[in-house]
């Protein structure tokens, strides 16, 4: 996806935990957070900004490693053997127990950490549990999403002429949906997935 949006994304480094920063804040915004006003939890779309922050940690430790699969792999299943037991998180000075926060304390630490340059998969999985989001799901739903990046890119996203709003909806919305009606261990999932996006993309 990202040789999709630059073939020379490795080159351009581009800040993709800055970009983590602000997928955690669109979640914020999808479970609320405003206490004046009466706010809905979206936890379909809060699942879907997860999918977009992971999509920004895999790109970060690609780039790390200047685009090697292998080593990144390498360093990814790392960070990962290092999520079971583990509750408390130093950062700042300052030490944060998991078990004690809620989602939007989680997120704003997972925010913290990604501007500091950090990636902490403790924390980012603990948000995966609030989420009611396991790693099987992760898996499906990034394949979901990948599928609308692609088809976003193939109707000119890059250029602007994309249209993100389908009849008064967002694209992930539509996503949800028909993701809900397909098989992802389907072998024809993401053409399935594709053709069903470009059924409901309106024209004009």
């Amino acid at each position: 996806m990202n040789g999709k949006v630059d073939s020379a994304w490795v080159q351009a480094h581009y800040p993709y935990l800055r970009a983590v920063v602000i997928e955690g804040a669109e979640a914020i915004e999808h479970h609320g957070w405003k206490w004046w006003k009466k706010q809905e939890h979206d936890l379909a779309q809060l699942q879907m900004e997860l999918i977009d922050i992971w999509h920004f940690i895999l790109s970060e430790i690609l780039l790390k490693h200047e685009g090697s699969q292998t080593e990144a792999r390498i360093e990814l299943l790392e960070l990962a053997s290092q999520i079971d037991g583990q509750n408390e998180i130093l950062f700042d000075g300052n030490t944060y127990a998991l078990s004690d926060m809620d989602l939007l304390g989680k997120l704003e630490l997972l925010i913290g950490l990604s501007a500091a340059r950090r990636i902490d998969l403790t924390t980012f999985s603990s948000i995966m549990d609030n989420c009611d989001l396991s790693w099987t799901e992760l898996f499906c739903q990034y394949v979901g999403k990948n599928v609308l990046n692609f088809f976003r890119q193939d109707n000119g996203y890059k250029q602007g002429t994309y249209q993100k709003i389908w009849n008064g909806r967002e694209d992930n919305e539509y996503l949800v949906e028909i993701m809900a009606e397909l098989d992802p261990e389907d072998t024809s999932f993401q053409s399935k997935l594709y053709d069903a996006l470009a059924t409901n993309y309106p024209v004009g």
